[in-house]
């Protein structure tokens, strides 16, 4: 499909460079950079900002603007018009192609539509939801767990090799808790049939009683040495929680539909931690402190990263960084995303900078890439396994799947399979909250927000497809792109959804751009309000045939990009609603 912000880029890349006419494929990539889309759609499609060009050129940005328009050289067949407004160009794209590029895409890419091959040959490892072994999956790693899949489906749709990482917490001196809480009360404690909710329990007592016993905290921290020395005894109960856990884990994966390419944790790491230690010293960089060995990150205006404790046990930095030397030697990443909250973020500036001295090529060090997100808590306050006050993901999901069946039962009793269907909009509305604002941004947990089916939701957009598919379901038969009348679809409705069609592609590459899938959200509403515009001011099974048959296909073409954009956040569509 046909890059309007690139020719625009070209042709102002040629008129700054008239006299030589010589192209620089980085100046049009960094003038396409500067291209905006204006707010107010009196100013065109696309807007160029002349300021940007001011410095270089030691001319006004206004008169820059003129001097441009004056020379610029588009086919009408691409831009209509050019418009000087101030120091901006603001460019109006002819509407005739733009409808025309946008429904031949529909129909030669299919369910593929926005997809592309641009990341062909790079690999991106996302890491996410890595839960901690033997406690509660909750709505604290819910984030984690939709950002990550969102971005490993995006990142993959555009071509990438996408490896997706579940870095399980399986490894650390809380098992060494748990061992010893195991030890004391494990006859007491059926983890077998209800594994999760029984080790919960032992790790919240045996936790409390290491606060009144400092002699049992120090046996904890033995048993985890223990652990990581090969201990018979430990290491089997470790397997035992680990399995029982990753059980639990899948149940609620399986709901949300989130899959991983990998399940090497913690633990995976922890006979290669030596070699981390060993660079570390043999780079000169490796320092003991009361005890402890550290690397001094002061000059980096840091704290001290502590690569081994007193008693020579690793901590979880040197795993990370043992994680870093095997991902660059085994998959040999361009990109590796962390996604973690964003109280980690001094963790990984340490790692990432300590990471530098390992020797590795700065392609993989540069590539690291902390995705930060905010905290989800509850209105209390913070949740602690500790303390025991978790919302269970399970219980969340299994909740939102319970009142949209009450919903369906009550409005339409007789709905075909509504139980699967209740199971898509319930999950979708979870699902959908957790990555419709900017993911940065803290969420207080509310059961009322979290199943609000109205407004800017996850049902409102599954709401429109299951509208388009009405439409399609009673014409029974799509019509030939061959056949369609353009011009029946340049209304001020028609183009608002054929503008925000077109957008599909450049708002996933904004997304890996920033990491950021709340934009593609967003992006979702907005096209899904279009076509509620859309299909309010035109009937579109009309008497006209050209008419129906074009509203038709931009009806299919909706119904695509939704469906398609919907999958990518890890929602899926029902047939019924």
């Amino acid at each position: 499909m046909i890059d309007f912000k690139e020719i625009i880029a070209k042709s102002i890349e040629k008129v700054l460079n008239k006299e030589t006419n010589i192209e620089n494929e980085n100046k049009i990539d960094e003038l396409k950079g500067f291209i905006e889309k204006p707010n107010n759609k009196e100013n065109g499609d696309f807007a160029f900002p002349c300021f940007k060009l001011a410095k270089d050129l030691k001319k006004s940005p206004n008169l820059i603007a003129k001097e441009i328009k004056e020379n610029i050289e588009i086919e009408k067949d691409i831009i209509e018009k050019v418009e000087v407004a101030g120091g901006y160009l603001n460019f109006f794209v002819n509407k005739n192609r733009l409808v025309k590029e946008v429904l031949e895409e529909i129909k030669d890419k299919k369910e593929e539509y926005g997809s592309s091959e641009e990341g062909k040959g790079k690999n991106i490892i996302v890491e996410y939801s890595s839960p901690n072994i033997a406690k509660e999956f909750h709505i604290g790693h819910l984030r984690t767990t939709v950002i990550g899949a969102a971005l490993y489906n995006i990142y993959k749709y555009l071509g990438y090799n996408t490896i997706g990482i579940n870095h399980l917490g399986d490894y650390g001196t809380q098992f060494g808790k748990m061992i010893e809480g195991y030890k004391r009360w494990g006859s007491e404690y059926n983890i077998d049939e209800n594994p999760i909710e029984e080790l919960t329990k032992i790790y919240i007592r045996i936790n409390d009683l290491c606060k009144q016993d400092e002699e049992v905290l120090e046996k904890c921290r033995d048993n985890f040495k223990k652990l990581e020395d090969g201990d018979k005894y430990c290491t089997e109960i470790w397997q035992k929680f680990r399995d029982l856990s990753l059980k639990e884990f899948y149940k609620t994966y399986d709901l949300l539909g989130v899959k991983f390419d990998s399940l090497k944790g913690e633990a995976f790491y922890k006979d290669k931690t030596q070699e981390v230690i060993d660079l570390l010293e043999k780079n000169g960089k490796l320092v003991e402190s009361e005890g402890a060995k550290i690397v001094d990150l002061e000059d980096k205006g840091m704290p001290p990263c502590i690569i081994a404790k007193s008693n020579g046990s690793s901590i979880y930095a040197t795993r990370d960084l043992a994680a870093i030397l095997y991902r660059a030697r085994n998959y040999d990443f361009d990109k590796c995303l962390y996604v973690v909250a964003y109280e980690q973020n001094l963790h990984f500036k340490q790692i990432f900078e300590v990471a530098k001295y390992l020797g590795l090529d700065k392609k993989y060090t540069d590539g690291l890439i902390h995705v930060a997100y905010g905290m989800t808590r509850l209105k209390e306050g913070k949740m602690s396994t500790r303390e025991g006050n978790v919302i269970k993901v399970n219980e969340l999901l299994n909740e939102a799947i319970r009142r949209v069946l009450d919903i369906i039962n009550e409005k339409n009793p007789n709905m075909e399979e509504k139980e699967e269907n209740a199971k898509k909009i319930g999950i979708g509305a979870v699902v959908f909250n957790n990555l419709c604002t900017t993911i940065i941004k803290d969420q207080i947990f509310d059961w009322d927000l979290v199943l609000n089916f109205n407004g800017e939701t996850g049902p409102y957009i599954q709401y429109i497809y299951v509208r388009t598919k009405s439409v399609l379901e009673k014409v029974k038969k799509l019509p030939r792109l061959e056949d369609l009348n353009f011009s029946c679809l340049l209304d001020e409705a028609s183009l608002e959804v054929i503008k925000k069609l077109y957008d599909f592609k450049g708002i996933l590459q904004d997304v890996i751009k920033k990491n950021e899938p709340s934009l593609l959200a967003r992006y979702l509403i907005e096209l899904a309000q279009s076509f509620s515009n859309f299909y309010n001011d035109n009937k579109i099974i009309c008497d006209d045939e050209d008419i129906k048959n074009a509203r038709v296909y931009l009806t299919y073409g909706t119904g695509i990009v939704l469906k398609a954009g919907a999958k990518l956040l890890g929602i899926e569509m029902p047939d019924k609603m």
